[in-house]
């Protein structure tokens, strides 16, 4: 199971990826086995962490462990709170979101309002494609880095 420390730490390696321009990370460590593929829109396209049964004891090294199957899904790509505050889905406590799931967003395209010190701020997609998910409850605290909204 991916703990939330791991996950800090694989957002950590993605920022990476993309400030090095690199196109593929993989690591293995102590059964677990993580390979993170940016795809042609230069967003991290797979974040695929992949369970891998530790040897039993006494193979050799040159045991090559069971096949694990690759996690099967359409990646989706993440909008994340670039500050910590609280998340608004909208303009006004009584006006409509600026998205829902189904709306088809551009990189300009405000998402919502994160309020932090008193002030409203804007966050935009910064992406392209259609609302897949709405992650973050409105009116509650985020984190920096926390994922607000799943793009497809």
């Amino acid at each position: 199971m991916v703990e939330p420390k791991d996950i800090k730490e694989i957002k950590t390696i993605i920022d990476l990826m993309k400030k090095n321009d690199l196109s593929v990370f993989e690591i293995e460590k102590e059964g677990f086995r993580l390979k993170l593929q940016r795809g042609p829109s230069s967003q991290a396209a797979a974040v695929a962490p992949l369970l891998v049964p530790p040897k039993a004891a006494g193979t050799g090294p040159e045991s090559a462990p069971a096949s694990p199957k690759a996690i099967e899904s359409v990646p989706l790509k993440e909008i994340v709170s670039p500050m910590v505050g609280t998340f608004y889905r909208a303009g006004s406590p009584d006006g409509s979101p600026f998205v829902d799931v189904g709306k088809t967003v551009t990189e300009e395209t405000v998402v919502c309002i994160i309020e932090a010190m008193k002030v409203m701020n804007e966050i935009k997609a910064e992406t392209s494609g259609v609302i897949a998910e709405v992650v973050a409850e409105n009116g509650k605290p985020v984190q920096f880095g926390q994922v607000l909204f799943k793009v497809r």
